[in-house]
């Protein structure tokens, strides 16, 4: 072998090698990802409430919903004030009320879910009614704050937690060890890893509310949401680590940013998403964290049930498996003669 080739192969290890694979694809994933799922964003089953004269409105319905390519999901509504009850409890995404005595309807959607959402129901619904020779006329009922550009400060807000979620159980884990020697020590990163979060979700609230007036939502509403977010993230990190060694921080990247990131539903609510990424956004952590922000600032903090269990779900489940792996490893640990 050529001292060239000596020196290549202690400069990069095999060990490194294969890291540096394994970030290579980690890119392109990432790319993959985002390039999917806003590359071409179009609207499906947006869900829209309509209220119009009983004698057409179960034709009204059925033609919406036959529309090409299904951009709605159609139901009937008795008034509108049930329909705008709807909307602000997030069971339907917007409105059509129809004027019988006249030929402008009325559109009523909600900003503050995502102006992108709101864009697209007006689009479709207005070519919709432009075929039957009738304009709408928009009306926001839960508009996004003056600060919030697009609504999407929520999405920005927790996609910050994640990033502190994530960074701060790896940073323990290249100072300390990817995996806690004994139970012991998991329980103390569990620990900090609380104390943490809660700072980070009390820093986050008051950066996003009081100091900035980007989003109309309680501080102390906001401040538990983010100490859920991050520690959902962070001990889901913490677990990955216990199982792969520093692998796992690659791997709670792949689900917490190239997956999770994009399907939150923040530059793109979830009908305007392909359908993976609508399907598997609610069930991580910047999806779940991303609706359960919004609903807290525009909605009155309806439809935060499933949201808060998944974030739930992930906490507890993410220290489980970080203690379960201490717990392991400490009984494959070989027992020395004095013990």
């Amino acid at each position: 072998m050529s001292s060239f080739a000596r020196e290549v192969r202690t400069a990069v290890t095999g060990h490194a090698a294969l890291l540096v694979t394994g970030v290579l694809l980690l890119q392109l994933a990432f790319i993959t990802s985002y390039v999917g799922a806003f590359h071409h964003p179009e609207p499906a089953d947006i869900r829209l409430g309509v209220v119009a004269p009983q004698q057409s409105r179960a034709a009204l319905v059925e033609r919406l919903g036959a529309l090409p390519g299904r951009p709605l999901d159609p139901s009937a509504e008795d008034d509108a004030e049930r329909a705008a009850h709807r909307i602000r409890t997030r069971e339907l995404d917007a409105a059509l009320v129809v004027d019988p005595r006249g030929t402008t309807d009325t559109l009523l959607v909600a900003g503050g879910a995502g102006t992108s959402l709101a864009q697209a129901a007006e689009a479709v619904v207005g070519r919709a009614e432009a075929g039957r020779h009738r304009t709408v006329r928009v009306d926001d009922i839960a508009p996004a704050a003056a600060g919030d550009a697009r609504g999407l400060t929520s999405f920005y807000l927790v996609v910050g937690w994640c990033v502190g979620g994530y960074l701060c159980a790896a940073i323990i884990a290249i100072s300390a060890g990817a995996r806690p020697a004994n139970p012991r020590r998991a329980v103390i990163r569990l620990g900090a890893l609380a104390v943490y979060a809660a700072v980070a979700g009390l820093l986050g609230a008051v950066v996003t509310g009081p100091v900035l007036d980007a989003l109309p939502a309680g501080i102390a509403p906001l401040w538990g949401l983010g100490t859920l977010v991050v520690l959902a993230v962070a001990t889901l990190t913490l677990a990955l680590q216990g199982l792969a060694g520093i692998v796992g921080i690659g791997l709670a990247i792949a689900l917490v940013v190239v997956l999770g990131n994009p399907s939150a539903g923040g530059a793109y609510p979830y009908p305007l998403l392909p359908p993976f990424w609508r399907a598997i956004g609610p069930a991580l952590p910047p999806g779940a964290g991303t609706w359960s922000a919004r609903s807290l600032a525009y909605f009155d903090g309806n439809a935060l049930t499933g949201p808060l269990l998944v974030l739930s779900a992930w906490a507890a489940g993410g220290a489980l498996v970080a203690l379960g792996c201490a717990v392991f490893r400490e009984r494959k640990r070989p027992k020395s003669p004095m013990s």
